[in-house]
């Protein structure tokens, strides 16, 4: 694979994380540089692991990966984003923290199947797989820390609305990932 495909891969892998980071933007009030290189780099970490994984899962679980990746996605971003909307609608005195761990963990996990599946692919095609992991988890971390930013323009205009649009946002990258392996999008 050439270099030019191999970077329009990693931005084609990085626009789900990228619209999780727009919603962490969208939601997070005061969200700070810190917290977006934080965000950025639990994305570009996972983009860059995921295709490692496949890559080396590929000689005996191709087509299993394969057939259970976007259940997996949309599973895990719908049951998010389900989640931030129902949580908008609930008075809290404590509100759970979308830059949390275990919900930056999920979040990552859920954006960064397709980078699994992108590794088995590279398999195939003999690419040097840290090289491209590399080159996939950079472009990550550059679109999710700007993505934050891009959100938190947005969230000032939306909002209380904020955390119900960065729900819906979690559920249509879902919903998206589901229809583009069913060949529905």
């Amino acid at each position: 694979m050439g270099v030019f495909s191999l970077l329009f891969l990693a931005v084609a892998l990085a626009m789900d994380a990228f619209s999780a980071a727009v919603t962490d933007g969208l939601t997070v009030k005061d969200i700070r540089a810190r917290d977006a290189l934080k965000i950025g780099a639990f994305f570009g970490i996972f983009q860059f692991i995921m295709p490692c994984i496949g890559n080396f899962l590929s000689s005996f679980a191709a087509s299993y990966i394969e057939s259970v990746d976007h259940w997996i996605a949309f599973i895990l971003l719908s049951v998010l984003g389900v989640n931030m909307i129902i949580e908008s609608q609930k008075e809290q005195e404590i509100k759970k923290n979308p830059l949390g761990v275990t919900t930056l963990l999920f979040m990552a996990v859920a954006t960064s199947i397709d980078a699994l599946a992108a590794g088995v692919t590279l398999a195939a095609v003999n690419t040097p797989i840290i090289l491209s992991s590399v080159i996939i988890g950079i472009t990550a971390f550059i679109f999710s820390f700007s993505g934050v930013f891009i959100g938190k323009r947005f969230g000032a205009l939306l909002g209380s609305k904020a955390e119900i649009a960065g729900g819906i946002i979690l559920i249509l990258i879902g919903i998206k990932t589901l229809m583009e392996h069913l060949s529905l999008y």
